[in-house]
């Protein structure tokens, strides 16, 4: 039905694209670009043959990535690159005329901030061309705003406070590592945390707040409060909510790592001279990290990712637990690849087949939660992520 460009060939990217061959139906032609094309190789060697194409392409050059879009016929772009690019790869859609979706909102090489702001300032120029972007369609954001698309749809009249609660209880092994890029993972980990109360954001200090929550299938662990991009257009589109908070679990190891290499510098994003050369601490940093990528043979256990709806149903209280727990194991097994990955790739390949069916469609710049959450729910467990229910009244 359509040929897909996928756009980043770690290991998000190795799931969206054994993932999109494995609905061929929908995904007739895939390409897989990268600004390493041995990453691509490497992919296209664990499919069947010709399964896909692949591509060299520098994702940061607009009229670079607009050539190949042409060149190739894509008729829609997923963007599993660095954040740093979804503005680039947003304006080549716009040149060609194509859709497109991401699974992380844009961030800024120097700046370690999240937010939508500068794709949601794009909704006109979508509009306009007659083209649809879909925005954060991974699991966190992703998956857990159509969870609470589909709590706000069946379950209640009014949601007044969401808990989104992601857990990641695998162990790769390694002393400390990161599950997806380490640049991203860190700036997000050790900046600042915020959550949303009564009509305003309230900033704290990072790892400040901290819960135990009984993960179903893994137990209780420490969860600790960060700010994440999907509260930001949440309480945009969820009725009578009053509070939304995110939390995470962290192991002690990798705390005390994180702190201290916070604490002599190397999580820095500001150029710093080194024996006469500039050099960025936290890109040196990720040199000497294990790849996100090579982690998925060595990593055993379980992922939770889930929200917590409370709110009331036919002026009664109510409250609910819908969540997803994937094997890390598992998951390599399939497609090559650890839970983290697998729970971000698998969604962003979801999103992109609704679009292609016309089950999600509109015109402009749009996150997961505005559209029917039904269809997707039922992808998410035809697909590998079958999701539960709990009430908790």
């Amino acid at each position: 039905m359509s040929h897909v460009l996928i756009i980043g060939a770690g290991g998000v990217g190795r799931v969206v694209t054994h993932k999109c061959v494995m609905n061929k139906k929908t995904f007739t032609k895939i390409t897989l670009a990268s600004r390493r094309i041995q990453s691509c190789k490497t992919i296209a060697d664990e499919l069947p043959l010709n399964a896909i194409n692949i591509e060299e392409i520098d994702a940061d050059n607009t009229h670079e990535l607009a050539e190949l879009i042409k060149r190739i016929g894509a008729q829609i772009v997923i963007n599993v690159a660095l954040p740093y690019q979804d503005l680039t790869i947003m304006d080549a859609c716009l040149l060609t005329n194509i859709p497109y979706l991401d699974t992380a909102n844009y961030e800024h090489p120097d700046e370690a901030k999240f937010e939508y702001k500068e794709q949601w300032a794009k909704d006109k120029a979508f509009k306009e061309k007659g083209l649809m972007a879909l925005l954060g369609s991974g699991f966190d954001p992703g998956v857990t705003n159509v969870f609470c698309a589909y709590a706000q749809k069946h379950y209640f009249d009014e949601i007044h406070s969401i808990d989104i609660l992601d857990c990641n209880a695998g162990d790769h092994g390694y002393a400390f590592a990161t599950n997806f890029n380490p640049e991203i993972n860190l700036r997000e980990v050790s900046a600042k945390g915020r959550y949303w109360e009564e009509g305003k954001w309230i900033e704290t200090e990072p790892m400040e707040i901290k819960m135990l929550w009984d993960y179903p299938e893994i137990g209780p662990k420490d969860s600790y409060l960060l700010y994440h991009e999907e509260m930001e257009s949440l309480i945009k589109h969820i009725k009578g909510l009053k509070r939304i908070r995110f939390f995470m679990t962290f192991g002690e190891s990798y705390l005390s790592h994180m702190k201290c290499l916070e604490n002599v510098g190397m999580l820095g994003i500001k150029e710093v001279e080194h024996k006469g050369q500039k050099i960025i601490p936290m890109e040196f940093l990720k040199t000497l990290l294990p790849d996100p990528a090579s982690l998925g043979p060595r990593t055993k256990g379980l992922t939770n990712i889930g929200i917590v709806a409370e709110g009331l149903k036919d002026g009664k209280k109510k409250k609910i637990y819908i969540y997803q727990v994937s094997d890390h194991e598992k998951c390599y097994a399939q497609v090559k690849s650890q839970g983290v990955s697998y729970t971000t790739g698998v969604p962003a390949m979801i999103g992109a087949k609704l679009m292609i069916e016309g089950k999600w469609s509109g015109e402009g710049v749009f996150n997961m939660e505005e559209f029917d959450p039904d269809v997707f729910m039922h992808e998410l467990s035809q697909q590998g992520l079958p999701w539960k229910i709990k009430e908790l009244n």
